[in-house]
């Protein structure tokens, strides 16, 4: 099933206006202007934008904040019961992906409503946003991360959340190297959630590239799944496919049994209500309620 799955944001997050290459943002109190070259079209509303903080880029490097106002470093957003550290970073990111709010009220919900054990891996996790989710919602989470300064940003995230005691393991791991051993070890993952890279680097060198890597990392985690699953949730950005290929890499692995949705992850601007949309994902569960449950979480 293809579906765009278009995240309405949360109190401390919006998505303001969007045209000619740039989209505005709110992250808390603070509004951030940031390139994204595949907004093609006008802006609709022509007052200047008021940010607080400009991302540009030039062939000479990687890129420039110039801020307009002060701008901590770094500022905290809330999401629910969770707290997490943002700051602008060289690579314009600043710390979480807020299109991803639905799949992390999906997870969460998913997880409660189980009413039994669930162990979680997440592989390429990030600051841990969907981490933090799933362990709030009561699940024991294994987060894997290539980047030592990351995973110290996720541990920071945690203890802002009030999850210090959470049953979360931060593992700095290449993604493949740890699943394999993962399997020598007999463990198993009731849910498993990734959001992969176009390219990268393990912690000792080791190299990721998605089109060769993804299937490969997929047949581990059939491996490493539970008898009793409760889902898989994928998530990929810049890469130059589309969601059919998530779509049946997971079905290859799953052999066919279970529910699939596929789609483009988005988010609605404030201003005109046109969708951007950010990226590709899949998710898979043997519930087919479940499964569809991940669309209703979304606007």
């Amino acid at each position: 099933m293809m579906s765009l799955l278009i995240s309405r944001g949360f109190d401390g997050y919006e998505l303001l206006d969007t045209g000619a290459g740039e989209k505005l943002e709110r992250f808390g109190q603070y509004r951030v202007s940031r390139p994204d070259p595949q907004i093609l079209w006008r802006r609709k509303n022509t007052v200047p934008w008021d940010a607080d903080a400009v991302f540009s880029r030039t062939a000479a490097d990687r890129g420039t904040w110039s801020l307009r106002r002060p701008v901590p470093d770094p500022w905290i957003i809330r999401y629910r019961t969770l707290r997490f550290r943002l700051k602008l970073t060289p690579f314009k990111h600043l710390g979480i992906f807020p299109e991803q709010a639905s799949q992390w009220e999906w997870v969460m919900a998913s997880i409660a409503a189980a009413s039994r054990p669930v162990h979680m891996l997440n592989l390429f996790g990030y600051t841990g946003a969907l981490s933090l989710a799933a362990a709030a919602s009561g699940a024991d989470v294994t987060h894997v991360d290539a980047s030592r300064p990351t995973i110290g940003w996720a541990r920071e995230n945690q203890h802002l959340s009030g999850l210090g005691q959470a049953p979360v393991r931060w593992i700095l791991d290449d993604a493949v190297s740890f699943c394999r051993r993962e399997i020598k070890r007999g463990a198993a993952y009731e849910a498993i959630v990734m959001d992969p890279p176009v390219r990268g680097h393990g912690p000792h060198g080791e190299l990721w590239d998605f089109t060769a890597g993804f299937p490969r990392l997929m047949g581990y985690c059939r491996q490493l799944l539970a008898p009793k699953p409760l889902f898989i949730l994928i998530n990929a950005y810049a890469v130059s496919t589309s969601s059919v290929i998530l779509d049946r890499v997971l079905e290859d692995e799953t052999g066919g049994t279970g529910n699939i949705i596929s789609g483009e992850l988005g988010m609605r601007e404030r201003v005109s209500g046109r969708i951007l949309t950010t990226g590709i994902f899949a998710a898979w569960s043997p519930d087919a309620d479940i499964t569809s449950g991940i669309l209703s979480r979304s606007d």
